[in-house]
């Protein structure tokens, strides 16, 4: 390696791990101030806090490591430029890539040391500080349900919009999945708010809803099949959920029998994780389709009024009502429009639970894309940002930081809004994951062709001329 190369790996090196770790810790500290109220005067040891956010570092990086690479490269490159020193390597015949090739080297082995990390400590990080988390949640409660996604509490998962109010007890757009003996997920409930009321002394979590419904799917088993009947639906202004903390209170902070969520998978086993649920869904795509089809009756229908041909006649379906008298007409369209309003009914609620099922497959495929994705920011970014700190000549903090950070939010809001898409189906999860490093591509291969012809991002005075040029041109036709 060359002295010159030293040089730039040095700068650099001295610029990311600084970054990094003065990054690391202010997020640190953030997730401290999130979790302080749980956290402070439970009785919990400082050890245990301590592992839980040493476990709880790892899933930082992916957030951490682009402003990181971004910074660094920026800053890099443009101290170079500022003190003149670009200039002189240029002067002798050395490019702009040449000059990159140390860092180069050196984020492309960045790239691959991240994916190892996404693939297998993230993972385990996020397994192990589940399990921690949900053995503190046993202390507090409001601490097992974090907004936005289910959480299993006992015999339930519960999901939340927001949590707000002392202890964060106060819960907004609530919903609860209870599961029977045989672990079958058949009672749903809605409301649009509740509260967690629990005391130190008793051993009993009471959950008080307020203003919903209460969805629940009744089945009974013969020696052939299983037949579903139509759903039961409740409204309630107030409904109160009692739990039994006896088992949940003798709290081993070294259990670790959570082990399932698609955050502690790797690779392999999400692409099996994968393939499960999506024949499982389709599965249930094809219970459900058979159940229904029975009981809109329509079955019943065709194999009653069938003419002599194995196909039903659909021209004699209009005149089966001439065969009754008129109260038995009515009786029999209020019963079909009745069937009708509940088969509408089952229809809505099976489409939030299939969407649930089909979110929870999306989310697998998002963390598995978003593996491969954050692995190769690095090096997109530092595309990004070594000509781009070329181009600005500006070193130190301010100007350098001020760009760095507005690349850095399009490139995190973008990937946000892409990966929340994904999770909804709203657009395909590899799309999703890759849309922040495939919108930085071709803006660092620009910015690098800017750089390494001395020229600014944008040429203002080339794009005012063009701009007349085409009025004039508009002004001609006319």
């Amino acid at each position: 390696m060359k002295i010159l190369d030293k040089y730039i790996l040095k700068s650099y090196m001295k610029k990311f791990f600084s970054f990094f770790i003065i990054m690391m810790f202010v997020f640190i500290f953030q997730t401290i101030w999130m979790f302080i109220d749980d956290l402070a005067g439970k009785e919990v040891d400082y050890e245990i806090i301590f592992k839980f956010l040493l476990y709880y570092t790892p899933k930082l990086i992916p957030l951490i490591l682009p402003l990181t690479v971004l910074l660094a490269s920026i800053m890099t490159f443009g101290d170079l430029a500022e003190n003149y020193e670009f200039a002189a390597i240029k002067s002798s015949g050395i490019s702009l890539i040449r000059s990159m090739r140390s860092l180069i080297v050196f984020n492309l082995i960045l790239c691959i040391s991240i994916f190892f990390v996404s693939n297998n400590l993230i993972p385990y990080a996020e397994f192990k500080s589940y399990n921690l988390r949900k053995n503190l949640a046993k202390v507090k409660p409001t601490l097992a349900i974090t907004e936005g996604v289910f959480n299993n509490i006992g015999i339930m998962n519960i999901k939340v919009d927001d949590k707000y109010g002392l202890d964060n007890s106060n819960l907004k757009g609530i919903i609860i999945h209870k599961t029977n003996i045989n672990n079958d997920n058949n009672i749903v409930i809605k409301a649009s708010s509740g509260k967690l009321v629990s005391n130190e002394y008793s051993d009993v979590l009471k959950i008080e809803l307020n203003d919903g419904y209460r969805y629940e799917e009744i089945y009974t088993k013969n020696s052939n099949t299983d037949e579903y009947k139509p759903q039961t639906k409740i409204y309630f202004e107030k409904h109160e959920i009692y739990i039994d903390l006896k088992e949940l209170n003798n709290v081993d902070f070294t259990n670790e029998k959570y082990s399932n969520t698609f955050r502690m998978q790797n690779i392999n086993e999400l692409k099996l994780s994968i393939d499960s649920l999506e024949n499982k869904l389709v599965d249930q795509y094809q219970d459900f389709s058979n159940n229904f089809y029975k009981r809109t009756g329509i079955y019943n229908f065709q194999t009653d009024y069938i003419n002599n041909s194995d196909i039903p006649d659909i021209n004699s379906y209009n005149t089966i009502l001439e065969n009754f008298d008129k109260v038995s007409k009515i009786q029999i369209i209020a019963s079909m429009q009745n069937n009708i309003e509940n088969q509408i009914n089952n229809l809505k609620t099976q489409r939030t639970n299939f969407f649930i099922r089909e979110k929870l497959i999306n989310l697998h495929k998002s963390n598995l894309h978003g593996k491969f994705a954050i692995s190769f920011a690095a090096i997109i970014l530092f595309f990004v940002g070594a000509p781009l700190g070329a181009i600005i000549r500006k070193g130190g903090f301010g100007y350098p930081v001020v760009i760095a950070l507005l690349f850095f939010l399009t490139y995190h809001f973008v990937g946000t809004f892409a990966r929340n898409a994904a999770e909804d189906g709203s657009i395909n999860p590899f799309i999703g994951s890759w849309v922040s490093n495939l919108i930085m591509i071709p803006v660092s291969i620009y910015l690098l062709i800017r750089a390494t012809s001395d020229k600014s991002i944008l040429n203002i005075d080339n794009v005012y001329s063009e701009f007349l040029q085409l009025l004039n041109k508009i002004k001609f036709f006319k």
